[in-house]
């Protein structure tokens, strides 16, 4: 059976302790966990760290683990979503390395997912970025599969503003990379964290890629998206994507989630599907955005089953 959670993203004020608390009294069932490095952003909803796995010694992670059972919530995965395959080599080392530390802390925690981007060098072509993906992902999956894990591979393209135009910093944005990316790399504990909101403002079908991909269904993220026709109109597909989209909750967008539940339960997917709040009019304080969680598990329950 389906469970709700959300993205522990959001909510970066409040501690572990705190985000079970209230993931258990609003009555979530599980919540995908931060693992970031413990510091400053560089970007939005990134930095945020729930569980820093930078040394996760065993008795830390059974004080974790029960803190989730005296919640009565489980961690649906770790996340932690950088760029391993930055033109920065510095960056892309210390990027894999983090990586391969939130990989081993997950089975210490009893998870068996990590949610992550494949990344990109923005500046070079999908072909020209292949060759290094392929040989970097090979050794995570390795690395992973010795650990017990699944690698859930989020479907954003990373593509928002000037600063990651033109290509964005994510390969595998569509199903056409997907079938390759799965065939070259070769492991079976590889598999998506997928979003319909992101197919929304590509123009592409999300119940089409469900049907089709449903079985590489490791996690799912619950967030919409709304295109505003008159501005795409006005400044074109070529434009960075924020200027004729924005991210909403679940209900405030264009994603008909009733056929989008009815094709996840025709695949007989029985995961994770955790609430990710990127929408700027429920950012204003904690409570605003604890209230954003509410809104849109109301709105989810009626698809998901009981």
């Amino acid at each position: 059976m389906m469970k709700m959670g959300f993205v522990s993203a959001i909510l970066p004020d409040l501690s572990l302790h705190e985000v079970l608390e209230f993931a258990s009294e609003e009555g979530f069932a599980c919540v995908e966990m931060m693992c970031w490095p413990v510091g400053k952003a560089e970007r939005r909803y990134a930095g945020v760290t729930h569980v820093d796995v930078s040394d996760l010694t065993d008795a830390a992670a059974k004080t974790i683990m029960n803190e989730c059972d005296n919640a009565c919530v489980e961690i649906s995965a770790l996340g932690y979503y950088p760029n391993v395959l930055s033109p920065d080599r510095d960056e892309a080392h210390a990027c894999t390395e983090h990586l391969k530390k939130v990989i081993a802390a997950a089975p210490k925690l009893g998870v068996g997912v990590v949610n992550t981007f494949i990344g990109r060098d923005w500046t070079r072509s999908v072909k020209d970025n292949w060759p290094k993906m392929v040989t970097v992902w090979r050794d995570l999956t390795a690395w992973a599969a010795k650990h017990g894990v699944k690698i859930g591979i989020e479907n954003c393209p990373m593509l928002f503003t000037a600063d990651e135009w033109p290509g964005g910093k994510n390969l595998a944005v569509s199903p056409a990379i997907w079938r390759r990316m799965f065939a070259d790399i070769g492991a079976e504990n590889l598999g998506l964290n997928f979003d319909p909101s992101h197919f929304v403002w590509q123009q592409m079908d999300y119940v089409a890629a469900v049907r089709e991909f449903g079985n590489r269904f490791f996690h799912v993220h619950a967030k919409d998206a709304r295109i505003d026709r008159h501005r795409l109109a006005d400044v074109g597909i070529l434009a960075t994507p924020l200027e004729y989209h924005a991210p909403k909750l679940p209900g405030l967008g264009d994603v008909d989630w009733g056929a989008f539940f009815s094709a996840l339960t025709d695949t007989g997917y029985d995961g994770a599907v955790c609430i990710e709040v990127e929408d700027r009019a429920y950012e204003g304080s904690l409570d605003a955005r604890q209230e954003a969680l509410r809104q849109a598990r109301r709105f989810l329950s009626r698809f998901m089953p009981a």
